[in-house]
């Protein structure tokens, strides 16, 4: 397990259908150490913290497997690390491979695993394709999103000590599964909506879920 790249942004304005939207899902890869603090990465900046960062959301990780997938699909030949608006592009571990909870220690930083990312209208504008949302869902390529356990400092080619969480809990794709296909499945969302390790913003989704009768 790698970390190949580490990317940042600041907030840009973009022309998106006659309308300014600001962004910073563009992001420049780093040369060199990059430090970590408990809200983000030095030199990132998210636009809109309504949706973006905060203590559960502060680094955004993505595996690099799936690029090759998403550069057929999206016919893009030339498709730079970074380019889904993600901090860390990572070797090695899928949504399948990580759970809500596990720790992730690279450098002298230490990252918890603590949901998928759900894509919003802004990575669209990123790739030109308003339809990449709906291939990000149904593919359940999305990432996943770390708080910080310790601040410190990584740098692109260092080694992650992938350290799983103690006890229950559930890997990045169940999330993002009962999102989709397994929108009716009772028990596995009865599980999400009583993990400890799962940010509340997910738990109380589920919980609604289950209460309107859904899952059933």
């Amino acid at each position: 397990m790698k970390l190949l790249t580490v990317s940042v942004g600041r907030p840009r304005e973009v022309n998106w259908n006659g309308e300014t939207v600001l962004t910073s899902i563009w992001k420049s890869n780093v040369a060199g150490p990059v430090r970590v603090d408990t809200l983000n990465l030095a030199g990132d900046e998210q636009s809109d913290l309504t949706v973006h960062g905060g203590e559960f959301k502060a680094v955004y990780a993505y595996p690099v497997e799936h690029y090759a997938l998403w550069r057929a699909e999206l016919g893009a030949a030339d498709l730079p690390h970074g380019a889904f608006g993600e901090n860390l592009t990572v070797e090695g571990l899928l949504e399948t491979d990580v759970r809500l909870g596990d720790r992730l220690a690279i450098g002298t930083a230490v990252f918890v695993v603590t949901q998928p990312r759900m894509p919003c209208f802004k990575l669209g504008i990123r790739h030109g394709r308003p339809d990449i949302l709906k291939l990000f869902l149904a593919t359940g390529r999305s990432g996943f999103y770390l708080s910080v356990a310790r601040e410190g400092v990584i740098e692109a080619g260092q080694p992650i000590l992938h350290t799983m969480v103690a006890g229950e809990s559930l890997a990045v794709s169940d999330i993002n599964a009962l999102y989709t296909v397994e929108s009716h499945n009772r028990e596995l969302m009865e599980k999400a909506a009583g993990l400890v390790h799962l940010t509340p913003n997910w738990r109380d989704y589920f919980k609604k879920r289950l209460a309107q009768g859904e899952g059933a």
